[in-house]
């Protein structure tokens, strides 16, 4: 190492040090460590809100001690007319860390709907297209205790079942790389508290205040429920309790897909026999949704209403053939076959 890299990292060195002699800083630390337990290197996704920044600080302490490398990235969505000046503004609170921040720009037509979901997936794959081109295994979200919560209220609006309402995991698999929300255990309370003191600023996104998404009406909902004496705690114990019922659910999910299913690496089909369409329901219902987002490579599954018409249809006729979740599916005699869509 050159001498004047070495005086940068000791430089770094004593600036991360002396925010941990701040309690409540020096508390989350500790707490973050214990729960991420990652002994690869890493990649950190950062928006520039209070809640990655706060992140970007613990990984980068959790990286040196842990003797590990670490990228940062920032997706540049231009949606808004100013967000290439606020990846600017972001990359330049990330120097206090010596740490360089790499904007990535989404390229293409931009959508007027679904505006929010389509961005999330598109920055997952520009996130993950780096990932595996730096042979990187893990990507950290910033997601929190509040984005718990609300995501658990926006699942009951789609109308999702159980799954859908604790789907919400600290580590999720996406096209072979690592999603970890190592923050879940965190409120975004604590996480301001960090950035404020660390980098003293950060963006705000307008979006976060604007009624018209979804999220935000949810996020307003949750505040009132607060003033009329919503307990965290014991909402995060009926989570805890429904994840004990959606794991029995998961071991017959995975006791059909191993009995009733057959994959043909060759022909990249797989064929589902007429005993997985016979048993309980919910659990048709989640084989299927796992061979669909598996065959048609989607994160996030096809919706609940569509699956159930395509269950009604492989039980009431004899054979078809339709497109649903990027993948084709043809009912022949008393067999289904799924392959991806061409």
């Amino acid at each position: 190492m050159s001498p004047k890299n070495l005086n940068a990292s000791n430089k770094t060195h004593k600036f991360l040090l002396n925010q941990l002699k701040d309690k409540q800083t020096s508390k989350i630390y500790k707490k973050f460590e214990k729960n991420l337990k990652l002994k690869e290197d890493f990649i950190v996704a950062v928006s520039g809100g209070p809640d990655s920044l706060a992140l970007c600080f613990l990984s980068k302490i959790y990286s040196i001690k842990k003797h590990l490398k670490v990228k940062y990235f920032h997706v540049d969505h231009k949606l808004r007319n100013n967000s290439t000046k606020e990846a600017k503004f972001v990359k330049l609170l990330l120097k206090k860390l010596s740490t360089n921040l790499e904007i990535l720009t989404w390229v293409g037509k931009k959508p007027k709907n679904n505006i929010q979901s389509i961005a999330r997936d598109k920055r997952y794959a520009l996130m993950i297209n780096m990932a595996k081109k730096l042979k990187i295994n893990n990507i950290l979200l910033g997601h929190h205790k509040d984005d718990l919560i609300e995501n658990f209220f926006i699942r009951i609006l789609r109308g999702s079942g159980l799954n859908g309402m604790v789907s919400f995991d600290q580590r999720t698999n996406l096209s072979n790389i690592n999603l970890i929300r190592p923050l879940l255990k965190f409120s975004k309370k604590n996480l301001e508290h960090i950035t404020k003191k660390v980098f003293k600023n950060y963006v705000e996104d307008p979006s976060n205040k604007n009624d018209q998404f979804k999220r935000v009406k949810i996020r307003n909902f949750i505040k009132n429920l607060e003033l009329e004496g919503l307990d965290n705690d014991k909402f995060n114990l009926t989570i805890k309790n429904l994840k004990f019922a959606n794991e029995s659910i998961k071991y017959f999910v995975e006791k059909n897909l191993k009995d009733n299913s057959t994959i043909t690496n060759i022909n990249k089909f797989v064929i589902l026999n007429k005993n997985f369409f016979l048993q309980p329901e919910e659990v048709v219902f989640r084989s299927l949704t796992e061979v669909l987002k598996a065959v048609g490579k989607k994160y996030y599954p096809v919706r609940g209403k569509k699956i159930d018409n395509l269950i009604y249809r492989i039980k009431n006729d004899n054979s078809f053939m339709t497109t649903l979740g990027n993948c084709e599916i043809k009912k022949v005699n008393n067999s289904v076959i799924v392959s991806k869509e061409r």
